[in-house]
């Protein structure tokens, strides 16, 4: 007899309510409720038997096309959907795309560029996934100087948080007097990580700027607004997560 159950979690992410890890949040959190009774963290569900309920919604899948989109993030806003404090959020430069979807990853409140945002789960789930260590390319501005033994240690590892980070790609832009513009190559997604790791080598980062992830570039995109990606950007971007590849 054919097993009709999923994990409450993957459900939820694949009808775009958020990521699987955000999902289980939510779960902990006791806002899904699963025929009527508060959810934990490990029930699986049967989506055509089982009622669940998401903050007082009723959750079902439909068979309607996910959106991706890309949004040129400026300094000053922070990537989550609302926020208790007031403070700017990208939510407010999506208003007009006309569904929900939520950031892929994050970019810190002082920094800008490439922010991914989708309403597909697995995407999501697959794009943030530790594993995957799909590239993130960022412009970063450090001040005064860097030194070549910084650069190596940029390159080959730093330990940040008590472990190591994966070796980097580390480019020299611009030097002019009293700063430094960096191209940066990352293949995972540490909190903050990059500003941890001039942190440790006592570099001031005085600007950062996402402009690539996987093979999709930022361009000319202006601060502030979005636009949909492709289908050739969504794919390249399925398979670089899906293979490990660096492309």
């Amino acid at each position: 007899m054919a097993d009709n159950t999923i994990r409450l979690q993957k459900y939820l992410s694949e009808c775009g309510v958020a990521s699987r890890r955000k999902a289980e949040e939510m779960i902990a959190a006791g806002k899904v409720k699963v025929n009527g009774r508060p959810a934990t963290i490990g029930d699986k569900i049967n989506p055509k038997q089982d009622t669940i309920v998401v903050a007082g919604k009723k959750i079902k899948k439909t068979s309607k096309k996910n959106t991706y989109i890309m949004l040129h993030k400026p300094r000053g806003f922070i990537t989550t959907l609302s926020d208790e404090m007031g403070r700017k959020c990208v939510a407010q430069l999506i208003e007009d795309v006309g569904t929900r979807v939520y950031p892929v990853g994050r970019l810190d409140r002082d920094s800008e560029g490439l922010l991914l945002l989708t309403d597909d789960g697995e995407f999501a789930n697959a794009m943030t996934h530790p594993t995957k260590h799909v590239p993130k390319t960022y412009r970063v501005t450090i001040r005064p100087s860097i030194t070549e033994e910084q650069i190596t240690a940029l390159t080959t590892g730093i330990e940040i948080d008590g472990r190591m980070t994966m070796p980097s790609e580390v480019r020299v832009i611009e030097k002019k007097e009293g700063r430094v513009v960096l191209e940066i190559i990352i293949y995972e997604g540490r909190n903050r990580q990059i500003r941890k790791m001039c942190d440790a080598l006592g570099l001031e980062v005085a600007r950062l700027k996402r402009t690539q992830i996987g093979s999709v570039k930022l361009g000319m995109l202006k601060q502030g607004d979005w636009r949909n990606l492709t289908d050739e950007e969504v794919h390249k971007l399925t398979v670089a997560a899906s293979t490990k590849e660096r492309i």
